[in-house]
């Protein structure tokens, strides 16, 4: 007897997902979101831990997108608990997307300040959108531990997670622009600078965040 459609559709989509080419795993990632099948969760998040290509991850998060939250939310929160730090990473970006505040409790601390700079930045990103209103004071305390880290590519992506959640951040920067380390100091003011002046750029904050601390100071108008 043969087999319906719909069973052989779905054997080659799941096989779709694990094809050694690239733009076939794209074109099944397209395939399974554009006809939403809870079967095919599981197996979404299983590739998007190990996906080497950046655009099937981002097109295997949007096929993630179009499932109901309620069955994907709470698998993707598991995940943050993964070994694998892409798991973690990716998990996260795809909570962004999906933007249902019932996962914000999983935003840890430990998640925020992960040794895996990838891992960190997501949840930046995720925390920024999904911070209930009245706890942004507290998540800029937080993400202020982490001023100073890594190269421009990671300190651009704390900027601007600071910056989303607005003025509240001032006192938290005014603090940091006084830290006994010189990174922590240039990081903090360029981004005052940035929450100021959207407009001036990250390149040029820093250089001249790097020039105030030089100078003795720390950013702050007398």
């Amino acid at each position: 007897m043969a087999m319906p459609k719909q069973d052989t559709d779905t054997i080659q989509a799941f096989q779709g997902l694990e094809h050694s080419s690239s733009s076939v795993r794209l074109r099944a990632a397209l395939a399974v979101g554009t006809t939403p099948d809870p079967r095919f969760i599981d197996k979404l998040i299983e590739r998007c831990a190990i996906e080497p290509e950046f655009y099937v991850r981002d097109m295997l998060t949007w096929a993630l997108t179009r499932h109901s939250a309620s069955a994907t939310v709470p698998k993707l929160i598991d995940e943050l608990r993964s070994e694998r730090a892409q798991a973690r990473s990716q998990a996260l970006h795809t909570l962004s997307k999906i933007g249902d505040r019932r996962a914000w409790p999983s935003i840890t601390r430990a998640l925020l300040t992960d040794a895996d700079d990838e891992v960190a930045r997501s949840a930046w990103r995720t925390a920024v959108v999904l911070v209930p209103e009245g706890e942004e004071p507290e998540l800029a305390g937080v993400l202020a531990t982490q001023l100073g880290r890594g190269e421009r590519e990671t300190q651009l992506s704390l900027s601007r997670a600071l910056i989303a959640l607005g003025k509240v951040i001032e006192p938290t920067l005014r603090a940091a622009m006084t830290d006994l380390d010189p990174r922590v100091r240039r990081h903090a003011i360029a981004t005052e600078r940035l929450l100021r002046d959207p407009d001036a750029g990250f390149e040029f904050a820093i250089e001249e965040a790097k020039r105030v601390v030089a100078l003795g100071g720390t950013g702050k108008e007398e």
